[in-house]
């Protein structure tokens, strides 16, 4: 007689994950890796861009510094940054932050693209104006139409400053 499988419940993509890495002995906490991903969130960009987080033992967050200056001031914030760590986790999930002095990377610059955006005016000539003006005027959808218009400003930008450069 054959076997009859029942099946189960759809479990969450979490809890398979975290079984399968069990099987292979990989030992990564997918809770802890979520609450390691808030702290950015919960303290802010200004902060973020000078910490990271390394790891959570028991209800211990250990926090990596760039200098001992951010160290003293984040000592004076603990208790606030506890506060609303655990707010932005939705739970109780650390009691104690633990700060060290630790190579903080600093955050990517901006793309180059946002640099040269004030020198598109300059660039860009009354005729490629009207031009980009009445080739996005036939388009109804005005979102569409403003797209069109962001392709078209930087392609002919691009093309000008090509321009300009075999020009010297």
């Amino acid at each position: 007689m054959r076997r009859r499988f029942s099946q189960k419940k759809p479990e969450p993509l979490g809890q398979v994950l975290q079984k399968a890495l069990k099987k292979r002995k990989v030992p990564i906490d997918l809770e802890k890796e979520r609450i390691l991903s808030l702290w950015g969130k919960a303290v802010g960009p200004q902060i973020a861009s000078q910490t990271r987080p390394s790891h959570i033992k028991g209800k211990t967050l250990f926090v990596g510094v760039s200098t001992s200056v951010w160290m003293h001031q984040l000592h004076f914030l603990k208790s606030d940054l506890i506060r609303q760590f655990n707010l932005f986790a939705q739970k109780e999930a650390i009691e104690k932050i633990f700060f060290s002095l630790a190579q903080i990377d600093p955050p990517p610059s901006p793309p180059p693209e946002a640099a040269a955006v004030p020198a598109v005016s300059a660039v860009l000539k009354k005729r490629d104006r009207q031009m980009i003006s009445e080739c996005t005027q036939c388009i109804s959808d005005e979102e569409l139409r403003e797209i069109v218009k962001r392709v078209m400003t930087k392609e002919i930008t691009r093309r000008r400053m090509a321009e300009n450069r075999k020009a010297r």
